[in-house]
């Protein structure tokens, strides 16, 4: 083992994609669970396994599922982001002021995504080099983000469309984005999404770096010592969350092309927190996966747009996401103490 985290070596192919890799303890069950929840949404309400209804949950997890994959990385390495959500909140909204300037799209998109860079890199470095720990240096991030934002706005809504002064072709564009169907049919948020998840798939299984965030987040301690840069891999996780945050927020822009920096993305850390929880990723390090993550944000989509369906209270449905991240919080821990 010592042998192949020094010389960065992966792991065989085979040993990756086998079907039993691929479909552990823990990630057959949250796929179970999925199937049992769905099973019973289509007893209970009539609409939700129209294709209609499946093409919303898809748009709906998208955005989660974008910083949920980021987030797993983070948590492999053993770290946790909460800055999610006012990254989310900043980088929308700064594109959509440049935008509303008369910048052109991708400059705009850019200095947004410049952003979410920023503040991962930030901290990644006061988790590493500053050595606070992760939850109280992003637990302090997110309240200078949000600052930043509502200083950045004023306190105001940005509402981007051409009375405000976006270019007709920029805002086009912009809106496609979040707006528009691929073939007609599939939500761009959705294809934003798959592809996303597929990329990251490949990071983990085929990459040095997948490797080595498994291998810090096993133990800093031996990786350390075989080599590796400890410091460098978890700022580089931080920094993916960061960008993936941002263009969730851009996305988000783009699909309702209004937001407020004292609203947008509160709350959001938790429900990707949740889903990436649920799906397998555990707070301890080491473990967790992106088809793990995706089942746990199709969980959290599916039981969300299930409570509406059936016309449960908003304040229900937020009871019932606390249940959830204490039931999955519980049975990591428990699954982790078996193991030791």
């Amino acid at each position: 083992m010592a042998d192949a985290v020094r010389s960065g070596a992966r792991a065989p192919a085979t040993d990756r994609l086998t079907l039993a890799r691929l479909l552990r303890a823990r990630e057959a069950g949250v796929f179970i669970a999925l199937l049992v929840l769905c099973l019973f949404l289509s007893f209970a309400t009539d609409g939700f396994l129209t294709s209609l209804n499946l093409l919303n949950v898809g748009r709906q997890i998208s955005l989660l599922g974008i910083m949920a994959v980021g987030m797993t990385f983070v948590l492999i390495a053993g770290e946790v982001d909460l800055s999610v959500g006012s990254t989310y909140a900043f980088s929308g909204l700064a594109t959509g002021m440049l935008i509303i300037a008369g910048w052109a799209l991708l400059p705009a998109i850019g200095v947004g995504l410049a952003t979410g860079v920023a503040i991962g890199l930030i901290n990644g470095v006061l988790s590493t080099y500053g050595r606070l720990p992760s939850l109280i240096a992003t637990l302090g991030m997110l309240s200078i983000v949000r600052g930043a934002a509502l200083i950045l706005t004023n306190g105001q809504p940005v509402t981007v469309n051409a009375r405000n002064g976006a270019l007709p072709g920029v805002l086009q564009s912009f809106g496609f984005m979040g707006q528009g169907y691929l073939f007609s049919i599939i939500p761009m948020q959705l294809v934003f999404f798959v592809i996303i998840a597929a990329l990251a798939w490949m990071v983990v299984a085929f990459s040095n770096f997948g490797f080595r965030v498994y291998a810090v987040g096993g133990s800093a301690k031996a990786a350390r010592v075989s080599g590796i840069s400890v410091n460098s891999v978890k700022i580089c996780a931080f920094v993916l969350i960061g960008v993936l945050a941002a263009f969730a927020g851009i996305l988000s822009m783009a699909f309702l092309p209004s937001g407020q920096a004292g609203r947008t993305g509160v709350g959001l850390e938790l429900d990707v927190i949740a889903a990436t929880i649920v799906g397998g990723a555990s707070l301890s390090g080491g473990e967790g996966t992106i088809l793990g993550t995706i089942l746990g944000v199709l969980i959290i989509g599916v039981m969300r747009n299930g409570l509406v369906l059936m016309g449960v209270s908003p304040f229900v449905q937020e009871l019932m996401i606390g249940l959830v991240i204490i039931i999955a919080v519980g049975i990591d821990k428990w699954s982790t103490r078996r193991t030791n």
